[in-house]
């Protein structure tokens, strides 16, 4: 009798726990339960950061009425005249006191550039410019970083969000002209002038930081590319290239770091290859107060890193999200203040 139960114990003592092959089964189908969660759980976080990111472009249109009802217009997208015209202000900074950025702005000399000792000496150890400014970030930026010089020292701070400037012209210094956009260097534009309504007229785009670019291009056409591979070909020549430059500077008023154009449609690839690899590029002419002369132009495209879309600010303050499949003639249509299109529903 004692024998029988040893055995019968043994028995049921060497059943406890798993097979190996048990153990593998219940791995696999984790691993596919995984698998099938994990886009789902992505998808989930990307649309908090999409609904975070338009949150704050909704700010930065609360900031741009706060200041027009301050000011009687709406900042300039830069001021490219004066004492700080070779480190022009952008348009960005102007609304440090609405967006809860007054301390700063109260500490900044405007009549002088960003990295003139009187700026940087408020602002220890790097300067005002390499600042983060939280509300100019989106959460889905991939580079949400200081810029660094050549010597490993933070000099700027990127942003995402940009003044709409037009569609390729930026300005033109002697007649003074901007671009026809919501913005406009050395401009003071008031509600009155948005002919087209402020519900139709894009201020502020998404664009992504450290973009590649060419600027100070000297053989820049005086019409737009027709296609985006035209920019490579007849809209760089003779420009400074960086690799990953462009919207780095959100202190900087030209519009190669603060703004875009409508030139394209958001999310366009502006393809420029260099050495086996293919860049999406923005490019602009000589910089908003380099020359009293020359004029702007500019193929800077708002682009973002939700998938198929950018979100935008209307004038108005509303927010709106545009798909990559919008007609370029309503995109443009958006862009321009007063040239009275009438915006069919966008998609």
């Amino acid at each position: 009798m004692s024998s029988y139960f040893r055995s019968s114990n043994a028995r049921r003592v060497g059943r406890i726990g798993f097979t190996l092959v048990e153990l593998l089964v219940v791995i696999a189908i984790i691993g596919i339960l995984v698998g099938l969660l994990l886009p789902a759980v992505q998808a989930a976080r990307e649309a908090a950061r999409r609904m975070s990111c338009q949150n704050n472009l909704k700010q930065l249109g609360l900031a741009l009425h706060n200041y027009e009802s301050a000011m009687k217009c709406f900042p300039s997208a830069n001021v490219s005249i004066g004492g700080s015209a070779n480190q022009p202000w952008s348009g960005q900074a102007f609304l440090l006191p609405y967006v809860e950025g007054g301390t700063a702005y109260n500490m900044i000399n405007f009549s002088i550039g960003y990295h003139a000792a009187g700026n940087k000496a408020n602002f220890p150890p790097s300067g005002i410019a390499a600042l983060k400014i939280p509300v100019l970030m989106c959460p889905s930026e991939i580079n949400d970083r200081q810029r660094l010089n050549a010597a490993g020292v933070p000099e700027h701070y990127p942003l995402n969000y940009g003044l709409n400037v037009g569609e390729f012209l930026i300005y033109q210094p002697v007649q003074r002209v901007d671009g026809g956009g919501a913005f406009g260097a050395n401009a003071k534009i008031k509600p009155s002038s948005f002919v087209d309504g402020l519900s139709n007229t894009v201020g502020m785009s998404e664009v992504k930081a450290y973009n590649p670019r060419f600027h100070d291009v000297t053989s820049m056409p005086l019409a737009a590319p027709i296609r985006p591979e035209d920019v490579a070909t007849s809209y760089t020549g003779g420009g400074a290239w960086g690799i990953a430059s462009g919207h780095t500077e959100w202190v900087c008023g030209r519009a190669i770091h603060n703004g875009f154009t409508t030139t394209f449609t958001p999310n366009t690839l502006v393809p420029y290859l260099l050495d086996g690899r293919t860049y999406d590029i923005d490019v602009s002419s000589s910089r908003e107060g380099v020359s009293p002369t020359a004029p702007t132009y500019g193929v800077i495209t708002s682009r973002s890193y939700h998938p198929g879309v950018v979100n935008t600010l209307n004038m108005d303050g509303s927010v709106r999200t545009i798909a990559n499949t919008i007609q370029l003639s309503t995109w443009r249509a958006l862009g321009t203040r007063d040239r009275g299109e009438v915006v069919a529903e966008v998609e």
